[in-house]
Order: C-alpha cells, then sequence, then structure tokens
C-alpha cells in the first residue's frame, strides 16, 4: 500500500505540491510557482469528522434517499398528471439521466473520498473557487429546504387519518426527532438510517407484490385489473389543451414531476465517501447496485401504481389542489384490501421522518464543507469529539422550521412550492456535477493518470454521459415551471417558486467571483488541479479485498 501511495504521489505533486505548514497549494507554472488555496483544510483543533459509516450504511442511506415519499406521495400527482404511459416513460428517461450522474460522480469520490467529501469540495478543487461556493451554498439551502419538505409530505398522510390533533404537533415531533438524531455520532445515525431504509425497501417490495397479486384478481373481490385503467381513463392524459397539444404539455409537465423523487439522491453517495470506511473499495460497490435500484423502485413501482390506480381518482391530487394520498394507497383501498392503507401510510410516514434525516445530514455536512474550503465562516468547522459538525448542523435544522407554513396553508400547497424550489436546484446541481466531472477528465489525462488506477470508471457511460446529462436538465431547468404560465395556474407563489431557484446560484457565482476572486480563472487549468491533498489518508483507509472460501462469507458481506 506504501509503494502505491508514494507511487501516486510522485507522479501528481510535480504539477501541484502542498505547503502544510500554511495550509496553502503552489502551483507550477511555466511562470514559475503561485499560491493559491488548496479548499480542503483541515485544522485540528476544531476537530473532524469521524469514519463511523460501514459498506452496509453508506449503501442504505444513498437507497433511503431515493425511496422517499416523492416516490410514494408524489408520484399520485404525476399520475394524474400525464397517464400511466408518460409517467412510466419519463421515469424511465430520467433513471437514464441520474445513472449518467452516479457515473460521473463516483468516479471523482472514489479517487478522493477525503474528509468532508461532497461535490462542493470537488467544484473548488477541480474547477473554480466560485464556483465551488455557489454550488457549496445552493446545496445549503436546498437541501435544507427538502427537510420541511418531507415533514410536509408526512402531514399530507397524517391528514388520510383525519387526525383532529393539530398539525403543528405533528410537526413538532417529527422535527425533533430528526434534529436529535443528526447531532448523535455518526455510526448511530448510520445504524438507524440502515433499519429505517431497510424497512422501506421491505414495504415497496411488498407493494409490488400486492399490485402483481391485484394485477392477475387476486384481491378480495377477485376482479382483474390486468391494464384495465391504460385503457380506461387511457394511457395518456392531456393537460390545459385538447389533442395532441394537450398531451404534449401533459408529457412535458409529467417529465418535471418524475424529477422530484431522485432530487439530491445521487450526492448522497458523494457525501458519504468522507466518513465511510475503505470508500475506495465500498463507494463503487454502492455506485454498481445504485443502477440495480433505480430499475427495481422506480421504475417497476411507477409500473405498479398505473396498475391498481385510475389516473383520474381525485384523492391523488386532494381535490386539484396539489399532491394528495398516495397512489399506492389508493389502489389498496379502491381493491377493498382492509387495514392494509393505514399500515402503508404508517411506513410513508416513517419513509418521510428517515428521507428528512438523510437530507438534514446533507445540509449540515454541506455547510461543514463550505467551513472546510473558507467559504463560511471557520465557526462551523468545530466538531464533537464524536465527529459530529454540531454547529454546522444546528444551523441547518433551522430550514425544518418553514414546515409550520402548513399551520396556514394546505398541506398540499405548501407540498407544491417545495416540489418547484427543489426541482430548480436539483436541476442546477446536476448540471454542476457533470462540469466538475468533466473539469476533472481534463486534470486526470492532463496529469497523465492512467484510467487502470482509478477505483471506478465506466468508459461505456462516461464521457458522454455528462454531456448528455448536462444538456438535458439544462432544458429541464428552464422549463420547469412553464405550466404556471396559463391562466388557470397563474400565481406569483407558484411563480416565485419555479425560478427563483435559478438566478440565487448565478448571483451567488458573480459576486463571489468580483469580490473575491476577480483574477481567478473560470476554470482551474488542469495541469494545475489538486489531486493530491488528503491523498495520503484516503489510501490508508483502504484494506485489500479478502477472497470468500466460504458460503457464509457472501452472506457476511451483506453485514459489512
Amino acid at each position: 500500500m506504501s509503494d502505491k501511495l508514494s507511487r501516486e504521489q510522485s507522479r501528481v505533486k510535480s504539477p501541484f505540491e502542498v505547503d502544510h505548514e500554511k495550509g496553502d497549494g503552489i502551483y507550477q507554472t511555466s511562470s514559475g510557482p503561485v499560491r493559491g488555496d488548496v479548499g480542503d483544510v483541515f485544522d485540528e483543533s476544531y476537530g473532524t469528522t469521524q469514519r463511523g459509516l460501514k459498506s452496509r450504511h453508506a449503501q442504505m442511506i444513498a437507497l433511503g434517499g431515493t425511496i422517499g415519499t416523492g416516490l410514494f406521495v408524489g408520484s399520485g400527482q404525476t399520475l394524474a398528471r400525464g397517464g400511466p404511459a408518460f409517467i412510466l416513460g419519463s421515469f424511465i428517461f430520467m433513471a437514464a439521466l441520474i445513472w449518467m450522474i452516479v457515473t460521473a460522480i463516483t468516479e471523482m469520490s472514489a479517487y478522493l473520498p477525503t474528509r468532508g467529501s461532497s461535490m462542493t469540495m470537488f467544484a473548488d478543487r477541480f474547477v473554480s473557487s466560485s464556483f465551488g461556493f455557489a454550488l457549496g451554498w445552493l446545496y445549503w439551502y436546498s437541501l435544507g429546504i427538502l427537510v420541511p419538505y418531507e415533514i410536509t409530505a408526512a402531514g399530507l398522510v397524517i391528514e388520510y387519518w383525519g387526525s383532529t390533533i393539530s398539525i403543528a404537533v405533528w410537526i413538532s415531533i417529527m422535527l425533533v426527532l430528526i434534529v436529535a438524531l443528526n447531532l448523535l455520532p455518526v455510526k448511530f445515525y448510520g445504524e438507524v438510517e440502515f433499519w429505517f431504509a431497510g424497512t422501506k425497501v421491505i414495504m415497496m417490495v411488498g407493494l409490488l407484490l400486492v399490485s402483481l397479486v391485484l394485477f392477475w384478481g387476486g384481491g378480495p373481490s377477485h376482479d382483474r385489473l390486468g391494464f384495465r385503467y391504460w385503457q380506461n381513463p387511457g394511457a395518456a392524459n392531456v393537460y390545459l389543451a385538447e389533442g395532441n397539444t394537450g398531451r404534449f404539455i401533459a408529457l412535458l409537465s409529467t417529465w418535471v414531476l418524475s424529477a422530484f423523487p431522485f432530487a439530491f439522491a445521487p450526492e448522497l453517495l458523494v457525501a458519504t465517501g468522507g466518513e465511510i470506511e475503505d470508500p475506495r473499495r465500498n463507494l463503487p460497490i454502492a455506485a454498481r447496485r445504485y443502477f440495480y435500484r433505480l430499475i427495481f423502485f422506480y421504475i417497476f413501482s411507477v409500473l405498479a401504481i398505473g396498475v391498481i390506480c385510475p389516473s383520474n381518482d381525485s384523492a391523488l391530487t386532494n381535490g386539484g389542489a396539489g399532491a394528495g394520498s398516495s397512489a399506492f394507497v389508493v389502489g389498496i383501498k379502491n381493491a377493498g384490501i382492509p387495514i392494509l392503507d393505514s399500515i402503508i401510510n404508517g411506513g410513508i410516514v416513517l419513509s418521510a421522518w428517515s428521507s428528512g434525516n438523510s437530507f438534514l445530514y446533507l445540509s449540515g455536512r454541506s455547510l461543514y464543507s463550505l467551513a472546510l474550503a473558507g467559504n463560511a465562516p471557520a465557526w462551523f468547522k468545530k466538531c464533537s469529539k464524536n465527529g459530529v459538525p454540531y454547529r454546522a448542523m444546528g444551523v441547518s435544522s433551522l430550514f425544518a422550521l418553514l414546515a409550520y407554513l402548513n399551520v396556514a396553508n394546505s398541506a398540499s400547497v405548501v407540498f407544491n412550492w417545495f416540489v418547484n424550489l427543489t426541482n430548480t436546484s436539483a436541476f442546477i446541481s446536476w448540471i454542476c456535477c457533470c462540469v466538475t466531472y468533466l473539469r476533472f477528465r481534463k486534470a486526470i489525462v492532463a496529469q497523465g493518470i492512467p484510467d487502470s488506477e482509478l477505483p471506478y470508471r465506466n468508459t461505456i457511460m462516461q464521457p458522454w454521459g455528462a454531456w448528455f446529462a448536462m444538456v438535458f436538465f439544462s432544458v429541464l431547468t428552464l422549463i420547469n415551471g412553464f405550466t404556471v404560465f396559463w391562466p388557470q395556474n397563474w400565481s406569483i407563489a407558484s411563480f416565485f417558486t419555479a425560478y427563483v431557484g435559478i438566478p440565487i446560484p448565478i448571483i451567488i457565482y458573480v459576486v463571489h467571483k468580483v469580490f473575491w476572486a476577480r483574477s481567478e480563472l473560470w476554470a482551474r487549468p488542469p495541469h494545475t488541479v489538486d489531486l493530491v491533498t488528503g491523498l495520503d489518508e484516503v489510501m490508508t483507509t483502504h484494506k485489500p479485498k479478502k477472497p470468500y472460501t466460504k458460503w457464509y462469507h457472501y452472506v457476511k458481506v451483506l453485514w459489512e
């Protein structure tokens, strides 16, 4: 291991050297050495995060972020908008785009999974300090907003039971539980997420099996559903217009809505890189399995709801006001299966809490990474003795207070506000992921690092996949709120939440560029990109894979 480390350092250290006493990088250029900010300096006096996550934790955390209320609840509104054919096609295309993002960011994060690992750090190191600054703050507020979104989704589910208790009480309970768990050492967070994500997986498998049974007529009434709802009310809906125009609008709108269940889920893989054991081995494993999750949990789930639930059921949209009940719950209730709808609703509440945990974890770690890079006050770098950046987590948790908007407004309306805000940020994030990856590839080539020494490389998908995804997510950013311009949909709140997310990161980037990095190029020259800092610590965590010689080794690996 030490030989490999010294070989890598000697190869890439020529264009970039690190002055450990001052914490600065020295770029060796044709005009001489130029001092620059490394953007990843660890001051031990503040404490650091710890590698308390096992491989199974990282995989389930990534899975827990993907199976959330956006899939359980939001997909019902998407089904109502486009019909079963449009939602299935949109999810297939969106899953392909997300897989392109996953392969790109895993290649970067598996190569250099330092403490504080995040797309913010990679954007700073591989593109520019202004780029990393803007992306970091985008992550912080966008991921923070997703916490009250999950709580709002839980409120929608609780309303299904007709609870007479004020929604403010349920919001308070969930808020306290989410914040408390994120202030515990990361190993406890990982363990809780492992079990709750496992519960969501079991619930999703059960729902798919129930849907299959209903498809063949195994419900209480023995009514064989088949693809009945593809015939009536139809496979494809119209929206805001009649005929082919209405179907085209419905398709675009369905495509936009289908993005939300995927929002920021790929970035979970990168965030766990700084706190996972043996990241160079475990991150590629988690990424490869991600592809099968996209197919099984996303594609099969929307196929299932198109079978068991008609797209014109008013319960899906709360009478047209926004997201209503889960399509799974509506379908099971329509099939006459007793009690099961309430059990599924309970599982969705648990799902909301689990996803809220993941998003607060990401938001807090984003602020922590900003502080490490010098893009936020150093005060946020402070970690507890157990490795929790409690100051960053505490401030990030304040976003959860937005959930109390539900007290004054309908939960279905607030749900749509959060969807619009988050969609725009997610699209911009994925565009930035593509830009960062393409700059990383240029640096790898310029510094002579062969693909054989990268822990993960998908030559079939990349680099063309990054270009492809960047184009389509740019289109989605522009059309995110296009339906708001129809008179019957117009409202200032809807327009604001759909499009305010576009200028905010641009303004942040320009302000930083003008006042702090005016002399800096828009992107670091490839031969000066820092591919060294933190590599020694990463290599010491790498463990050679042990061969499986006994049958129980194949079972044990799932628990590691």
